[in-house]
């Protein structure tokens, strides 16, 4: 059997290098397409009529003078008469026409005549929720009444954070074709495979007969796995075109409505233990929502699970809204803001540092060790013995400065996916794979572990991503991506440089288990005399080339030790706030994180630095905001939907645990653990600073300055 194991730390060569991305210089030129700047010839233009209403029933729809508009090729309505409408934004009907500006024409003139039935959109408010309300029910464990009856002190508190949209810079859409029996289908996707296997079931076409081709994805965060109704009717309205492409693309009003949310979560808390940090009580009454079918359901109590008194009632509120999608890390940043928002409340409680009190209790979580060697080290990088001060002691001024803490949990493990490996005898070489780069340089990872496999320099091998003609991938989501790609590569490429091995070992006079390849060079293992180059190596396959498949079976992974999952993380927040105007600004976030072996430090710290922002926005200005008289999404574009600005985000420094210790572990995954705990150590270190709890996120200025008033009332 051959031997995939990682080589070792102190031997690598390109693995573990802060090498640029690949498509670097494309995406930063405009080379690089998007399939949102994809225009074809005898190219068709979608166009989507929505409801304006958040509750409604059809009654009926005239689409004739859209169909009688000159260049209008084809309308499709997707919610006839009787349909009852559950959310604003709902697709209605779908138009095909010459150009955009038709398309939109031909959308304004159908005519949609609704029953406008009564609707809730407010999620905040458990009590006015009534029959929407579907509880989860009690769970508990240990005796939470006698242990508040023993606790030295118990804390109360209430935490809210809001629906978020995903806001993926490229909307949702595609170009699609079908014509005869084969669709020809561009998408924005980050499943490329999986989305194949899901129009095929949409569309009842045999998947064989589905191409899918994407270069670039311009962001997806958990909101783009399916083809979804604008993916299936755009299709149709191609095969009524006799097969002309059809483009639709949602824009930013529609795309921040109905293209995915993250659940809010709300949550009343009590704390209980002892004077010396000892937690020993966690009550929460918590809810969640994002639309119909309600919310999520946030870990509580986060990483600090093992709390030995628990009273926990959790319940999900449907409302008038669209419905939830996955979005980077689901859940877990809720979770770790109510809890660590609850910790740091007790701390204060009790008049002790909550770093002692987090130090204190690492024992309640399921990595004691690791949890400690960060809080120590985000302390020292953030400077936590010089700046930390009780709660509101930050001096004279009306500039106050304060820390928060923040953790973080999750899996990574690799998803399922396939390498295809070719090395040629012209001594060029590629991998593939029908996976997508969501922009966390997938690319480049790949070409690293097969250049290092081969022992040849960055970039001498070639990576094909991006099209259902080379074996399948998996789900860039759950942050699996770069096990399962990685894992896969690294077996096909030890395969076919086995290959190699045997067709080059009979001109080195050796036998093939005793050749190595080193430096660009296939030699007797130790002995670089004698040795052929890479190319004429190569050469001795003739006219044959080497072509080798390898999987990522997650079920197999963790004996093979490629990949595995399970991290941890701390960040911790360093803001002012000015008290007379509320506003809030960021000095520094510190990210401590493990994440195994780490194929490069360069694209891993970009990745700690996009979720970084992300938690930025959530904390300080990013919601969705619904009118409750009309159901409307009223922030639903660019200028009034806040996202943070360079001059928003302070200075981030992230560190990556990179040792023996972790590399041991195998790759695992980066996306999602970053984002989780930014928005508890801001929402902690403006507490810290002005004396008082902010119960909600984002710290907008009024909300700070509502609760300094209610400080000082």
């Amino acid at each position: 059997m051959a031997e995939y194991s990682w080589p070792p730390m102190n031997t690598r060569k390109v693995m573990g290098k802060r090498l640029n991305r690949l498509d670097g210089i494309e995406k930063a030129t405009g080379r690089g397409k998007y399939t949102s700047d994809l225009n074809k010839p005898d190219q068709l233009w979608g166009a989507v009529l929505t409801c304006p209403y958040a509750h409604a029933r059809v009654r009926g729809i005239d689409t004739s003078a859209a169909e009688a508009l000159k260049g209008v090729s084809g309308v499709r309505v997707v919610s006839p008469a009787g349909t009852e409408i559950q959310w604003a934004g709902t697709e209605v009907a779908f138009v095909a026409a010459a150009n955009e500006h038709i398309a939109h024409d031909a959308v304004a003139l159908i005519k949609a005549d609704y029953e406008v039935l009564p609707h809730m959109v407010k999620d905040d408010d458990l009590k006015k929720a009534g029959s929407r309300v579907k509880p989860a029910g009690e769970q508990l464990d240990g005796d939470p009444d006698l242990a508040a009856k023993q606790a030295d002190a118990i804390s109360e508190g209430y935490y809210a954070i809001p629906v978020l949209a995903h806001c993926c810079l490229e909307p949702h859409g595609q170009v699609i074709s079908w014509k005869g029996d084969k669709i020809e289908y561009n998408p924005s996707t980050q499943a490329l495979t999986p989305i194949l296997a899901d129009l095929s079931r949409q569309l009842n076409v045999p998947s064989t007969n589905i191409h899918v081709h994407q270069d670039y994805i311009g962001g997806g965060f958990g909101s783009k796995f399916q083809s979804d109704r604008w993916g299936v009717e755009s299709a149709h309205l191609s095969k009524a075109a006799n097969g002309r492409p059809v483009k639709l693309y949602l824009d930013r009003a529609t795309e921040l409505t109905i293209a995915g949310v993250r659940p809010s979560a709300y949550a009343r808390v009590k704390v209980g233990g002892k004077k010396d940090g000892t937690i020993t009580l966690w009550e929460s009454t918590s809810w969640a929502s994002g639309g119909i079918g309600g919310g999520g359901t946030p870990p509580l109590p986060y990483v600090f699970t093992k709390i030995p008194n628990q009273r926990k009632n959790h319940s999900a509120v449907s409302c008038n809204t669209a419905p939830i999608r996955a979005w980077r890390a689901p859940n877990n940043p809720q979770a770790s803001f109510i809890t660590c928002g609850a910790i740091e409340d007790f701390a204060a409680k009790i008049g002790m540092d909550p770093l002692q009190v987090f130090l204190k209790n690492v024992g309640l979580t399921p990595r004691p060790d690791t949890y400690e060697r960060q809080l120590k080290k985000g302390a020292e990088l953030i400077g936590w013995s010089k700046l930390w001060h009780p709660r509101g002691d930050s001096g004279s001024g009306p500039v106050k400065r304060g820390l928060g803490i923040g953790v973080n949990a999750w899996g990574g493990a690799g998803h399922a996916c396939t390498a295809r490996v070719n090395i040629h005898p012209d001594g060029s070489a590629d991998v593939e794979m029908a996976t997508q780069d969501l922009g966390t340089g997938t690319r480049t990872v790949m070409m690293q572990v097969a250049c290092e496999t081969f022992g040849l320099p960055p970039g001498s091998v070639a990576v094909k991503i991006g099209d259902s003609n080379y074996p399948p991938g998996g789900t860039s989501g759950g942050s699996t991506t770069v096990g399962g790609v990685s894992s896969s590569t690294r077996k096909a490429a030890v395969q076919a440089l086995d290959k190699l091995f045997e067709a080059a070992a009979p001109s080195l006079g050796a036998p093939a288990n005793q050749v190595e390849a080193v430096d660009g060079k296939i030699q007797v293992k130790g002995n670089p005399a004698k040795s052929l180059a890479w190319k004429a190596a190569c050469q001795k396959l003739g006219v044959k080339s080497i072509s080798e498949s390898a999987d990522n079976n997650p079920r197999e992974a963790l004996k093979e030790g490629l990949n595995t999952g399970n991290v941890g993380g701390v960040q911790m927040a360093d803001v002012s706030v000015d008290i007379e105007t509320g506003v809030v600004s960021m000095n520094k976030l510190v990210v401590v994180q493990d994440c195994g072996l780490i194929i490069n430090p360069k694209t891993a710290e970009s990745q700690i630095l996009g979720a970084s922002i992300m938690s930025i926005c959530g904390a300080l200005m990013e919601e969705r905001i619904v009118d409750e008289i009309t159901g409307r999404v009223l922030n639903a574009e660019m200028e009034f939907y806040k996202l943070a600005g360079l001059a928003d985000i302070g200075e981030i420094v992230p560190h990556l645990e990179i040792d023996e210790l972790n590399d041991k572990r195998g790759v695992v995954g980066l996306g999602e653990p970053p984002m989780v705990g930014g928005i508890a150590a801001i929402a902690n270190a403006a507490a810290n600073a002005i004396g008082v709890r902010v119960p909600s996120v984002p710290l907008t200025p009024d909300r700070v300055l509502n609760a300094l008033e209610r400080r000082n009332s």
